[in-house]
């Protein structure tokens, strides 16, 4: 009995944490959406894991499962929430096949460098949202039109530079061929550039 209880309680955990979601992107602001679809998730977590306590219907829970399947609640729903919100949002992947619909189901492979600079850039106003995720997650502030790395934000680059060059696979396939160029993308980077803050 306690299975199938389980069972209804994350049910109608999942129909909660849908619910919240769709009002939240139709009805309200969203600054990030992985934070977003986080908040979400919480939200119905902590609902779900008050009725737990409430409800006689849950009384055979001893207190340490009520707290299991609450956890479990949490851990499934970042899942999620990562894996369709947010990657559907920044997935570069999915705006191939989303962009390859749109133009009738193929375009020339010489011509995707045009399409992602000329097209994916603007219609996904790239820069914009990037540089808004940053902002709210306190990476970088902009000052009189220059971007600048925070303390955390440099913390972040140097990890993510490390994790890049030791721990990335140097035997990637790219268009048919084993690489390690994204280990070190800047290795072909140009040297002199006029963009940088004074």
């Amino acid at each position: 009995m306690k299975f199938v209880a389980a069972t209804a309680a994350s049910l109608l955990f999942a129909a909660l944490a849908c619910a919240i979601y769709y009002v939240h992107v139709r009805f309200f602001t969203v600054d990030v959406v992985l934070y977003s679809a986080m908040l979400d998730v919480l939200i119905a977590a902590v609902v779900m894991t008050f009725l737990l306590y409430a409800r006689q219907e849950f009384r055979r829970f001893s207190g340490f499962e009520k707290a299991q399947l609450g956890v479990i609640w949490l851990l499934a729903g970042s899942l999620v929430a990562l894996a369709l919100p947010t990657v559907i949002d920044r997935s570069l992947s999915f705006y191939i096949l989303e962009k390859l619909q749109q133009r009738g189901g193929g375009i020339q492979a010489a011509r995707f460098e045009e399409v992602f600079t000329r097209e994916y850039v603007k219609e996904h106003r790239l820069v914009d949202v990037r540089l808004t995720e940053q902002q709210v997650s306190g990476t970088i502030v902009i000052e009189n039109g220059c971007v600048k790395l925070t303390p955390r934000g440099a913390r972040l680059a140097s990890f993510s530079r490390f994790f890049r060059t030791q721990l990335l696979p140097r035997q990637r396939l790219l268009a048919g061929s084993y690489s390690d160029d994204l280990t070190d993308p800047f290795r072909k980077s140009q040297l002199r550039v006029d963009y940088q803050c004074r």
